[in-house]
């Protein structure tokens, strides 16, 4: 209520600011309403300074115009008010046109000071609510320091315009300086166009048209002023001083430099909105896993997927005759721009191919090669991608493109992924088939379990820089537990761990839906300049994680995560905690034990983009001879036969006894005490417990 009669009296102080200029700028030369003509200079100052301000804080008051990623509803608004106040300035325009051709009968003189005064408003009501729209475009993902820089923008042009109502005698140079800084100062602010990563390509093209109507909007309303101040029938006050000029400039600098921006980025777009496409059939393709499909749809699937993702010109799916499931028929072999003779042509090559053992084969220049021979149409590259496993054969995945050298890496390691994903959809329905027909039940936690098993990597990282010892223990045949390495360019090693609300069957599909979202995740982005850009930071990784989880995961489902970025030539890494348990660290410079104790909110809670705000980053310098400890709630919840919890507490008192040992030696030390503590007692839930040690010696970078 304080707000709504602020912003009454504001619109009530801007209209009588409003009537005092236009009577102010009609008593120029004449008497108006009785009132003596030739009205002092500072009082129309005054009037069009109170009015100005008025506008600009009345809007200032009102709610921040962006909600979630609406920028193009944002910009459609400020492009039809200002379509509407450049046409009133037109109407108003053409009205005291006719008047001064004596088309009407008005004086010419006094209806072209009406019509500057009603442009004026017009132009200051349309500068405020760009400024303001474009605030909230500038801290869009902003931080604290920049909303700070934002209020100190707003505060000088404040200043600027009070500066405008007294007389001050200050050298040319000190008002240069001053306008030229404060300039500078817009043109900063003018940078910060986060919010155009975040459109679609079709979306920036209809933002650069919107951008472009509003540009065009306030070059007009600033072409009418200025050529209204040499206008030797208007004798108005200087509009276009400071205050006007520097607000108009940071209005039409914002929108040049996101037309600019924008323009940028649209030959990346696609790159986006692939790498978003890849991710969407990878979420298609776990899902698979979690709803049990027949193997034609599990087939149909990873076709439909390669081909979309890749951009192929032609593919076959060479599928077994023998269907893997006896409920569905079998699978069909699913074709693209192919024809009939084509695939009779293809298969005597492809069979002659597996025989020679040629398992897996890319061919960027079948014209020279002549690998594949006897097509209805010319080929320049071929990827042949087997389906198998270590016992059965799924068949194989051609894609074939016209131009030569179509396929690069990054289009293999998602291929990879995607029939990796897809072995292992199929050796689940192999299993799941083989369950049925003896305990059905058993059977089933048996073979999630096996999922879950493979889904644990088997081979730890090993470096010159670290020592990692690892222990995981469900608490029944299936777990929720999870972890995994990624080994990056750059002696960098991406660490993952978490917990799936739940347990059993579900439980292992969700572990093995954010196994494949991590490694589509750390895929290489082709357009980094620099490796360490190449890759999403934990907080960046978190918000994609949860972006692709909220298409696949049920609303009573959540993960917990922890994401860990080690960068061992800066000797340092960078984290963030996704409602995991807090990461257990040993100081060895300190000599101490602590936890860092950071925000973090579960994957899957919030499923919208604010999610982001509740996920930080956090940096940290190690030195040679710290001791990382990372763990799932199994460990600190432990029970004992009172039902006494083993806690934090006694898990960091292990740590500092043990810290000096090496990995391994810790891992077993606090696993041991957790196994006293509990005193044989069954689990009470899932324990994972890593310890990453950083060697004493560390290599020369």
């Amino acid at each position: 209520m304080p707000k709504f009669r602020s912003s009454v009296w504001l619109i009530v102080v801007a209209a009588l600011c409003w009537l005092l200029l236009l009577l102010g700028t009609l008593s120029q030369g004449r008497t108006v309403l009785g009132l003596p003509p030739d009205w002092p200079r500072w009082l129309l100052l005054l009037a069009q300074g109170g009015f100005a301000a008025s506008v600009f804080l009345y809007t200032r008051l009102q709610p921040d115009p962006l909600s979630g990623h609406g920028f193009l509803a944002l910009l459609l608004r400020l492009f039809w008010r200002g379509l509407i106040l450049t046409g009133l300035l037109v109407g108003v325009q053409a009205f005291v046109r006719l008047a001064a051709d004596h088309s009407l009968p008005l004086p010419g003189d006094i209806t072209a000071s009406v019509g500057y005064t009603i442009s004026l408003a017009l132009f200051i009501i349309l500068l405020a609510r760009t400024l303001y729209i474009w605030r909230s475009l500038v801290n869009f993902r902003g931080s604290p320091r920049l909303q700070r820089e934002w209020t100190a923008f707003e505060v000088i042009l404040g200043i600027t315009l009070l500066f405008q109502l007294f007389v001050w005698h200050t050298p040319d140079y000190v008002r240069v300086a001053v306008i030229t800084g404060l300039g500078l100062f817009g043109v900063y602010l003018s940078g910060h166009q986060r919010w155009v990563a975040y459109l679609s390509q079709g979306q920036k093209l209809q933002a650069i048209m919107l951008q472009l109507g509003v540009l065009g909007f306030l070059t007009l309303f600033l072409f009418y002023l200025r050529n209204a101040q040499t206008d030797p029938a208007l004798l108005t006050p200087p509009t276009q001083q400071a205050f006007l000029a520097l607000t108009s400039f940071f209005a039409v600098f914002y929108a040049v430099a996101g037309l600019l921006v924008t323009l940028f980025n649209l030959p990346i777009a696609d790159v986006y909105e692939q790498r978003r496409a890849e991710i969407l059939s990878l979420q298609q393709l776990s899902q698979i896993i979690q709803r049990g499909q027949t193997a034609a749809e599990i087939y149909q699937a990873l076709f439909t997927s390669a081909v979309q993702t890749i951009r192929a010109d032609a593919a076959w799916l060479d599928a077994p005759a023998q269907p893997i499931d006896t409920t569905g028929p079998a699978p069909a072999a699913p074709t693209h721009e192919l024809l009939p003779a084509d695939l009779a042509a293809l298969r005597p090559q492809l069979a002659a191919l597996v025989e020679a053992g040629q398992a897996e084969i890319i061919d960027n220049d079948l014209l020279r090669s002549q690998r594949l021979v006897g097509l209805s149409q010319k080929y320049g590259s071929a990827a042949i991608l087997p389906l198998r496993s270590t016992t059965h054969d799924y068949g194989h995945l051609l894609l074939l493109k016209k131009n030569q050298a179509g396929f690069e890496p990054e289009d293999l390691s998602i291929l990879h992924t995607f029939t990796t994903q897809t072995v292992l959809s199929l050796e689940n329905l192999q299993l799941a088939q083989e369950a049925r027909i003896s305990q059905r039940a058993q059977d089933e936690l048996r073979i999630a379990a096996l999922v879950q098993e493979r889904l644990i990597p088997k081979h730890l990282p090993t470096d010159n820089w670290f020592e990692i010892s690892t222990y995981a223990q469900a608490a029944k045949e299936v777990g929720g537990d999870f972890y995994d390495f990624l080994h990056l360019p750059g002696q960098r090693l991406a660490v993952l761990i978490g917990d799936v609300s739940g347990k059993g069957v579900t439980a292992a599909f969700h572990t093995a839906q954010m196994k494949g979202i991590f490694h589509a995740l750390m895929q290489p982005n082709p357009l980094a300049k620099k490796d360490r850009e190449r890759y999403p930071d934990p907080h960046r990784f978190m918000v994609l994680a949860n972006e692709a989880l909220t298409h696949c995961l049920e609303r009573s489902s959540f993960i917990t995560a922890s994401f860990y970025l080690i960068d061992y030539e800066a000797g340092g890494f960078s984290f963030a905690r996704a409602g995991h348990c807090h990461t257990l660290y040993y100081h060895s410079i300190k000599e101490e034990v602590s936890y860092f104790r950071s925000e973090g909110l579960g994957l899957g809670i919030l499923r919208d983009a604010s999610y982001g705000r509740h996920v930080k980053n956090q940096f940290w310098d190690y030195n040679p001879g710290d001791v990382m400890v990372i763990y799932t709630d199994g460990i600190p919840e432990a029970r004992n036969a009172d039902g006494d919890e083993y806690g934090e507490e006694r898990l960091a008192q292990m740590l500092g006894q043990c810290f000096y040992q090496s990995a391994e030696e810790i891992n077993q030390y606090i696993r041991e005490d957790v196994q006293e503590f509990s005193k044989g007692l069954p689990l009470h839930d899932d324990q994972t417990l890593l310890v990453i040690k950083f060697k004493s010696a560390q290599p020369q970078p």
